[in-house]
């Protein structure tokens, strides 16, 4: 048999569900939810689901060729408490470096959210059609929270890059860009270098389009 196999057949039943009314950017919905499958009908157990106002995100790999023909990624440091704040921490540091990415407005276009974050994090004004999308869409963390991640990359000039303008926040006013080759970021990738799971999907995505 070659490719995957259907997924089994699940229905889901949501018998109940409460809410966290509070303010802020996430909120936490508690689901009492039946599974029936071929094997029969569960017995309601709670599932707690986070949510927020713009779900989906946007990914952008921004590259460029250099004069020896190298393939260039602009690289953005993101400051991520969450990282820091575990009660545990795996990583020694509160920046990770990514791609750019951001949130999708509701009622807007993902490859719209995708130029308009190019502008903010990069400084690269480009029409939206100037991108492409870098394969299918994907779910970060399916278990927690329903968003979905689209992915584009696009060849921009690097002589009309202007300071970018951000979004006014302070974990914005942190970043710094940086530019890295394919080659090193891939690298980088192997020796866990590269903690940022959307990054590196995007990274050996591209890499598999050339």
């Amino acid at each position: 048999m070659s490719g995957l196999p259907n997924v089994p057949k699940v229905e889901l039943e949501i018998v109940g569900e409460s809410s966290d009314k509070r303010d802020g950017f996430l909120h936490l919905k508690r689901h009492e939810l039946v599974l029936t499958t071929t094997s029969g009908r569960s017995k309601p157990f709670p599932y707690d689901v986070v949510g927020r106002r713009a779900l989906d995100a946007a990914i952008i790999v921004a590259h460029y060729r250099d004069g020896d023909g190298t393939r260039q990624i602009y690289m953005r440091s993101s400051v991520r408490p969450p990282i820091t704040l575990r009660d545990a921490p795996p990583f020694p540091a509160t920046s990770l470096w990514e791609l750019p990415a951001g949130l999708i407005e509701p009622g807007e276009e993902p490859i719209a959210a995708a130029a308009r974050e190019l502008e903010e994090e990069l400084g690269v004004q480009l029409p939206p059609e100037a991108l492409a999308p870098l394969g299918p869409p994907a779910f970060p963390a399916p278990a927690l929270i329903g968003e979905f991640h689209y992915f584009f990359h696009v060849e921009v000039d690097p002589s009309r890059r202007s300071p970018p303008a951000g979004d006014g926040s302070a974990l914005e006013d942190a970043a710094e860009i940086t530019v890295v080759s394919l080659a090193d970021m891939l690298a980088a990738c192997r020796r866990g270098e590269v903690p940022d799971a959307k990054t590196e999907l995007a990274l050996r995505r591209l890499a598999e389009m050339l």
